[in-house]
C-alpha cells in the first residue's frame, strides 16, 4: 500500500487487460496446467502456451537441449500436435483458467500462419495470439520470416486479415535493426510486439569434436541474453507506438523492473521457470514491493521511466 492505497499492478497490451505485467514465455510453461501444483495461475497476468502449428510437428531429433554458461541452448523445433488437437483436447482444459491464455502461433508458410490463427480466433476464451515470426520460410530457402521487413510484414498482413483479436508479434533478435522490423509489423496491424526471441548459438563437445545439438545450432536463452534483450526493448519502445512485451533472461523482480523501465508494458519469464517453477508469482510480488518502496501508485508509472 502507498498512502493507504493498494498499488495498481494492472497493465494493457492493446485491448488486452492484464491484472499484472508478468506472463510466461512460450515453450517454457507447457499449457500452464503442468505448473498448477507450483503456481496459482490466476495470479499471473497471462500464460503464453507452447508453440502451435497448423499441422502436427515431431520437432528435431535428440539431443536438442544443452546447458551453457548463464543460459541454455535449445533446438526443440516446435514439437506439437497441431492446432486441431489444441482446439479439441487442450482448449477445454485451459479455457476456464482465470488469466489470459495466449497461444503462440508458428508456421513455415504464410497460409499456414493465417489458417492456424483463424482457428484459434474461433475459441472464445483465447483473447490473443503471439505470432512467432522467427520460423524458417520454406519458400525462401529457410530464411526466417522475421529477419526482413518484407518477410515480417507479409506474415502479419495475412494473419491480421484472418484474426480479429489481440495480435502480439514476437520479434527475432537475429537482425541488424530490430526497430525497423518492429515498425514494419506495426504498420501491418500488430497490436503489440514481444521481444526478444532466442539468439542463435552453438555448443561443441571438444572430446568428441562434434556439435552437441542434433542440428548444430540452437536458440540461446537465459541470463546471458538479458543485456541484449534489454537494449532491444529500449530501442523498440522508442520506435513504435504499440505496447512492447519484454523478455530474455528475466530471473528476478529486479530484472523485470529493468524491462519495465526500458519501456516494456509487460514481461514474459521463460528459462527461469525450469530453475524455479514458482518464479513468476515471486516476480509479481517483487514488482509490487518495488513500487511500494519507491512510492509509486501504479506499475504504469515506471513504464519507460528510465532516464
Amino acid at each position: 500500500m502507498v498512502n493507504g492505497k493498494m498499488v495498481d499492478l494492472s497493465t494493457n497490451i492493446g485491448a488486452l487487460e492484464l491484472r499484472n505485467p508478468v506472463m510466461t514465455a512460450s515453450g517454457t510453461f507447457g499449457y500452464g496446467l503442468e505448473f498448477e501444483d507450483f503456481v496459482d495461475l490466476s495470479k499471473l497476468g497471462g500464460i503464453v502456451v507452447k508453440g502451435t502449428t497448423l499441422k502436427p510437428r515431431e520437432g528435431n531429433s535428440y539431443p536438442r537441449m544443452v546447458e551453457t554458461a548463464s543460459g541454455m541452448l535449445n533446438c526443440v523445433g516446435l514439437q506439437n500436435k497441431g492446432v486441431d488437437y489444441f482446439c479439441e483436447n487442450i482448449y477445454p482444459k485451459v479455457k476456464d483458467i482465470k488469466t489470459n491464455v495466449i497461444v503462440n502461433v508458428s508456421g513455415s508458410a504464410i497460409e499456414d500462419y493465417a489458417e492456424c490463427a483463424r482457428r484459434i480466433g474461433e475459441l472464445d476464451n483465447i483473447p490473443a495470439i503471439e505470432l512467432n515470426i522467427s520460423c524458417p520460410n520454406v519458400r525462401q530457402g529457410g530464411m526466417a520470416f522475421g529477419v526482413t521487413c518484407e518477410g515480417a510484414a507479409s506474415v502479419v498482413r495475412a494473419v491480421r486479415k484472418a484474426y480479429p483479436k489481440t495480435l502480439i508479434v514476437k520479434l527475432s533478435p537475429n537482425v541488424t535493426d530490430i526497430a525497423e522490423i518492429a515498425r514494419a509489423v506495426e504498420a501491418e496491424g500488430a497490436d503489440a510486439v514481444s521481444l526478444i526471441n532466442t539468439l542463435m548459438g552453438m555448443a561443441i563437445d571438444v572430446e568428441k569434436r562434434k556439435k552437441i545439438l542434433s542440428i548444430g545450432t540452437g536458440g540461446l536463452s537465459g541470463p546471458a541474453v538479458k543485456p541484449v534483450a534489454l537494449r532491444m526493448v529500449y530501442q523498440v519502445a522508442k520506435a513504435v507506438k504499440i505496447p512492447v512485451v519484454g523478455l530474455g533472461g528475466i530471473m528476478s523482480a529486479t530484472d523485470a523492473v529493468e524491462f519495465l523501465l526500458a519501456g516494456a508494458s509487460a514481461v514474459e519469464i521463460g528459462t527461469a521457470n525450469f530453475i524455479d517453477p514458482a518464479v513468476t508469482v515471486k516476480v509479481v510480488k517483487g514488482i509490487e514491493n518495488y513500487l511500494q518502496r519507491h512510492g509509486f501508485q501504479s506499475v504504469r508509472d515506471i513504464i519507460g521511466a528510465v532516464e
